[in-house]
């Protein structure tokens, strides 16, 4: 049917914004498109949980208990920047995937933290990467922790269409210059790590493909999870800025119960709102908001699907938190080419994504 012609039936009325956002499942994108190589850094210095509880006056365990995270690495000031950290991720992702760092036709930063205000860090990454002089296009995507999910999307969907053959999606993530050690959930929340993904066509015979993609926002729950400084708002220099403005800070309880509100849209929406379509997933490569986040996806029933979890030895590395369990579960033989899982997270604005994909 041409849809520029169609007309609603006589007596019916066209479908409102709010139902066609409520409608069942996505339709089946079947974008030919695959993970070629995936690679990750982390900082040289591993920081134990209890040299943080030691220093805010914690009992020894109460980050394991409470936020899940036994060990966690933090860069080193100037030696490991965001785009150094994101290049080693890249490059090893490139190794993986059998191609010369040059050979790609995009590449995006997927990062929620930045390391300058200007430029964005796709130049940074692609001057890193020695690319400085290539050409390539590079920029950033930013949708805090789902900032790896959107820029996935936006460059398969651009192999699909044959605008590009491959693309390099990179997430890094230095989360411990901001951190509130005031606030226990968040110091020892938060750990700072890169992870890359080299994407390209999907070769004829591949059952490679990317499958639905749902994502919806809440934004009434912006302020929950926030860091103010830094933007136009409240400026470094700014009359009403504070030392505090410049710290991120979570409500995570609040954060907790927004999430779960989203899950069930995006289950509607992937076509995983009952078991058995869950129980036909191989694996599912969350983000690793917290520990209590995580208990909820496996709540929610993958009977047939290993849940990575990277959480414990990486905390929370905002962004880069989805493509570290993804590498991690390739490594480790949990996600194996050919088998389908999902992509799933929620992100400060609020917002929550869910990507399903065969490997």
């Amino acid at each position: 049917m041409d849809t520029r012609t169609h007309r609603s039936p006589p007596g019916s009325a066209a479908p409102s914004a709010g139902e066609r956002r409520n409608a069942g499942a996505a339709p089946d994108l079947d974008w030919r498109v695959r993970i070629a190589g995936l690679g990750r850094y982390l900082p040289r210095r591993r920081v134990d949980s209890a040299q943080i509880e030691d220093r805010v006056g914690l009992p020894r365990g109460w980050a394991l208990e409470n936020s899940g995270v036994a060990f966690r690495h933090w860069a080193e000031p100037e030696l490991e920047r965001a785009s150094w950290m994101g290049a080693q991720a890249a490059l090893q992702a490139c190794e993986r995937a059998g191609i010369a760092a040059d050979s790609v036709d995009l590449i995006l930063n997927a990062s929620g933290s930045a390391e300058r205000a200007i430029p964005d860090g796709g130049p940074l990454l692609q001057r890193e990467l020695g690319l400085g002089r290539s050409g390539i296009p590079a920029l950033s995507v930013h949708a805090t922790c789902l900032s790896f999910v959107a820029a996935l999307e936006l460059a398969a969907e651009r192999i699909h269409h044959g605008r590009i053959e491959r693309a390099l999606v990179v997430s890094s993530e230095v989360a411990s210059v901001g951190l509130d050690f005031a606030n226990p959930e968040v110091c020892t929340l938060f750990g700072d790590g890169a992870a890359a993904a080299v994407l390209e066509r999907a070769p004829d015979g591949s059952a490679s493909r990317i499958h639905r993609i749902a994502w919806r926002t809440l934004g009434e729950g912006a302020d929950i999870t926030t860091l103010r400084g830094g933007g136009s708002w409240r400026p470094p220099l700014g009359p009403t800025t504070s030392p505090a403005d410049a710290l991120f800070s979570m409500q995570g309880q609040a954060a907790l119960r927004s999430g779960i509100r989203l899950v069930p849209h995006v289950m509607r929406r992937l076509g995983l709102d009952d078991m058995g379509a869950r129980a036909a997933l191989r694996w599912v490569a969350p983000h690793q908001a917290s520990r209590a986040a995580l208990d909820v996806i496996e709540q929610i029933g993958f009977s047939g699907a290993a849940i990575v979890r990277t959480l414990e030895h990486t905390g929370n590395c905002i962004a880069a938190s989805i493509p570290l369990a993804l590498e991690q579960g390739v490594r480790e033989g949990l996600i194996r080419r050919g088998e389908t899982g999902v992509l799933l997270g929620t992100g400060a604005g609020l917002s929550g994504v869910g990507l399903t994909l065969t490997y």
